[in-house]
């Protein structure tokens, strides 16, 4: 079982290219230790920038600092960067066109029983609708490794979601198929095609295995990066397939479900079916329990797909 979370993989990446290349500066808002952030501060005090809880300055001091050249990730838990910070996101870094990684921590339910002032279920439609804002949900330590290692090369403004909890590997370590806008097929079926991101990834492998189990043969395409979204990726997964299945860790409007449905139905119209959060408050408890309780499991999204096919 793996116990290192996302967050974590993302501060020894920082680490391993701060020791190189002086120019890449990390800032945060009071969230060192939510962020898996302290040995950072500690090994390279001079390219760390603590804000306090001022998520609007965390995020217009990164893109001044990458105005002057700096490689700025901007770290704050997913519920206030995408919201308090929303002007900011959208001016001061993607009209602007600076180089500023936006990290968003502790993304869609995380934070478990604090409840929805700290749950962060929109943030994949806000930030795709800002033009020039790349918008990517990794999902495990590995897939995580390579896009922070991939960021690091370019100089593109980006917003990316890593929940709290460590989660289960979908892919192992030395063999992860990564290219950078592309989304990496974990499985080929012939019924039903599973399209997720984040930490929606691995219930639906797992529902893949149990739906080929009953003899339903179902595909799993890994859409970790949500925007720009890999159209032609989605529509030779989805060629053939009786039915398209999303499933996010996110509100059922503007995100994963609404994305890959415009795409289907202008280029291969079929039943598409998107699983995700309500539009509501969820339940109190934790990840793991909100998604059993709404089915964002790998029984619920079997099941989903079972009685889809059956319909």
């Amino acid at each position: 079982m793996n116990k290192i979370a996302n967050r974590a993989v993302m501060c020894e990446v920082l680490k391993e290219a701060a020791s190189q290349d002086r120019d890449v500066i990390v800032l945060c808002s009071d969230s060192r230790g939510s962020a898996s952030l302290a040995s950072f501060a500690e090994a390279y005090p001079e390219q760390f920038v603590e804000v306090g809880i001022a998520e609007q300055d965390l995020v217009s001091i990164a893109a001044g600092l990458a105005s002057c050249g700096k490689k700025a990730f901007a770290v704050s838990p997913a519920s206030f960067i995408s919201t308090r910070s929303y002007e900011q996101c959208k001016v001061d870094c993607a009209y602007s066109n600076t180089n500023v990684k936006l990290v968003g921590i502790s993304g869609g339910v995380s934070y478990g029983a604090l409840g929805m002032t700290h749950h962060s279920a929109q943030d994949i439609a806000a930030m795709s609708a800002i033009p020039g804002m790349r918008v990517y949900l990794p999902s495990d330590r590995h897939q995580t490794r390579k896009l922070f290692e991939a960021l690091l090369q370019d100089k593109q403004t980006a917003y990316i979601r890593l929940g709290r909890n460590p989660v289960e590997d979908v892919y192992e370590e030395g063999s992860v198929p990564f290219e950078m806008d592309k989304a990496t097929v974990l499985s080929e079926g012939t019924d039903v095609l599973l399209v997720a991101c984040g930490e929606m990834v691995k219930p639906s492998r797992d529902a893949a295995e149990l739906l080929n189990g009953q003899g339903i043969s179902a595909g799993v395409l890994d859409m970790y990066c949500v925007k720009p979204l890999d159209r032609e990726g989605l529509l030779k997964a989805a060629n053939g397939k009786k039915l398209v299945i999303t499933v996010e860790e996110h509100a059922p409007f503007g995100g994963l479900g609404s994305m890959v449905a415009q795409v289907i139905s202008a280029n291969d119209p079929k039943r598409v079916i998107n699983l995700a959060l309500p539009d509501a408050p969820v339940i109190t408890g934790t990840s793991q329990e909100v998604f059993d309780y709404y089915g964002l499991n790998a029984a619920g999204i079997a099941d989903t797909a079972k009685n889809a096919l059956e319909e």
